[in-house]
């Protein structure tokens, strides 16, 4: 079983994945990406998988676990955190435990191996958007879940171990604290101003135009103020809203073109770069907050992170966001 540690300085809980043990002697050895292997993600392989929990794009009456969808979401293999067991919170001297309970899946964004998540029609990667909507709506009726992690890691350097298109979500039973962080600083912008830092912050960068790269109808894309490593990159919704979950599907229709533009424009840039993107939203436990906006945040991986970064929590980056911005604009997308 998984365990959750609780840090007593910072209040950071670590977790403890038992069920993706290595011997003390594996650490620092990089593994290498799988390849040439038979692909359990592709059409045709599904029996390589645990059984879906949501499926697009597959006939009517069409048995499940078969070919003929366009996304497919099944639970991770190797989990993080384990979905049976209870919390069962428990005190070690000064020290907080609790067991790893959560959830843990992969969205496979596409039955072809070949196809990165840029390249699908908007149709279809907004599919992709919706299945995150989907598992959104169905976890949050476990009461044991706080929050739900929505990442993608493309590339070997950004953390992905397969080829094959897919993202990852990860339900857990606590709010991480870089989240706490981010929404009391916008708690902390409502107080003072009763607006939303976010709304605020899109409104500027429309305004300004040296950071923005990319907006239609309904999202704005562009480099923040003060980037951790070059050409990180916001996709935000010009709507005040907190959750995700709660867009209806036109409107990530909207987002689909926003971020297949963002990606492909970082492709053109950068040569086809590693990146992460993570989408930032309200806890699951939370009612609609009027000061926190939900937006996802895009990093290609292209600085590491040394000593200095590590001992002070500032990032160096070389590229000014108004240049990379600039850059991001010229290329086709």
């Amino acid at each position: 079983m998984p365990e959750l540690r609780r840090d007593p300085i910072v209040g950071r809980w670590v977790i403890i994945a038992t069920e993706r043990a290595r011997r003390p002697s594996d650490v620092g050895r990089e593994p290498a990406p799988r390849q040439g292997a038979l692909c359990p993600f592709c059409a045709g392989n599904e029996d390589k998988t645990p059984r879906e929990v949501y499926v697009a794009g597959r006939p009517p009456f069409a048995p499940a676990n078969a070919p003929g969808w366009k996304v497919r979401v099944v639970p991770n293999r190797f989990p993080a955190l384990k979905i049976e067991g209870d919390l069962d919170r428990q005190a070690e001297g000064i020290y907080d435990r609790m067991n790893g309970i959560g959830a843990h899946e992969v969205i496979i964004e596409s039955p072809d191996h070949d196809k990165a998540l840029e390249d699908l029609p908007v149709a279809d990667l907004t599919e992709v958007l919706f299945a995150f909507k989907a598992r959104v709506l169905d976890l949050r009726n476990d009461l044991r879940f706080k929050y739900l992690l929505l990442f993608k890691n493309h590339g070997h350097l950004a953390g992905a171990s397969l080829e094959h298109a897919h993202s990852q979500l990860i339900a857990l039973p606590v709010v991480p604290r870089q989240v706490v962080e981010e929404i009391e600083g916008a708690r902390r912008h409502y107080d003072l101003k009763e607006r939303c830092i976010f709304c605020d912050i899109v409104g500027q960068e429309r305004k300004d135009r040296s950071r923005l790269v990319f907006e239609n109808e309904e999202f704005v894309v562009f480099a923040p103020w003060a980037p951790r490593s070059p050409f990180e990159t916001w996709i935000v919704p010009k709507r005040h809203e907190s959750n995700y979950e709660v867009e209806p599907k036109e409107r990530l229709g909207q987002c689909a073109q926003a971020l297949g533009t963002t990606l492909r424009r970082l492709r053109a840039a950068l040569g086809n770069p590693a990146y992460n993107f993570i989408v930032h939203s309200n806890p699951l436990r939370d009612p609609p907050s009027h000061s926190y906006h939900w937006h996802i945040e895009v990093m290609p991986a292209l600085t590491q992170v040394a000593g200095f970064e590590w001992g002070s929590g500032f990032h160096i980056n070389p590229v000014p966001p108004e240049d990379a911005a600039e850059f991001l604009r010229k290329v086709a997308g």
